[in-house]
């Protein structure tokens, strides 16, 4: 596998089914869980990357741990932002504890970085997300769509609960979404005027502002 120019490496032609994964996640739950699903190389000097989707798609994992601690995390963020070869994707951990550090990485990830940023409860739940991540990445146009609807059904739940943290959403409006746009990448790209029939203006307003940038 070529190196990265951000970090210590990377990939070209990541091979279906595989995620590298930095080292330090070596023995954690989430590497546990996606070990089970797909095939993980773990590498060291990965930072600030801590999952390889593929040669141009990057997780940056925030943990509750990291949101407790402070803003060390926004280093690792800004350096990924500004690599013009990789998109970064956040997933951070929101939970009980750090619930309410959550609205300022949510304002510096979206508002002012203009990145993903997707909330989990758990590690597993994480697993499950970046697996529907791995998915949309590798779907080809050519290939049957019901077929591709069907495959994804494999984390289904855990991208429901995902879409449920969103502001404005919650579990009723969450199975509307999906309905609508059944992959993440449909969701966070729909505009106000798609969101509006299915949640209503405020709630629209909310989703499109959580996926993207304030311009």
């Amino acid at each position: 596998m070529e190196r990265s120019p951000l970090a210590g490496a990377g990939t070209t032609h990541l091979p279906f089914g595989h995620i590298v994964a930095n080292e330090k996640w070596r023995g954690s739950q989430l590497a546990q869980e996606l070990q089970g699903k797909m095939k993980l190389v773990f590498e060291e000097g990965l930072t600030p990357v801590d999952f390889y989707l593929s040669s141009r798609s990057c997780i940056l994992y925030v943990t509750e741990a990291d949101l407790v601690a402070g803003n060390g995390y926004r280093k690792r963020l800004v350096r990924v932002r500004n690599s013009s070869t990789l998109q970064g994707i956040v997933v951070v951990e929101k939970t009980q504890m750090s619930e309410q550090y959550f609205p300022a990485i949510q304002k510096f990830t979206v508002l002012d970085l203009g990145m993903v940023l997707l909330p989990v409860a758990t590690q597993a739940e994480a697993s499950c997300l970046i697996m529907q991540l791995v998915q949309e990445q590798t779907k080809e146009p050519s290939k049957n769509p019901f077929l591709t609807k069907k495959r994804a059904q494999i984390s289904e739940p855990c991208l429901l609960r995902t879409v449920q943290q969103i502001p404005g959403v919650g579990k009723t409006k969450a199975p509307l979404l999906l309905q609508k746009f059944p992959s993440l990448q449909q969701l966070s790209n729909a505009s106000i005027q798609q969101l509006e029939p299915v949640v209503g203006p405020p709630a629209a307003q909310q989703i499109h502002s959580f996926f993207t940038q304030s311009r």
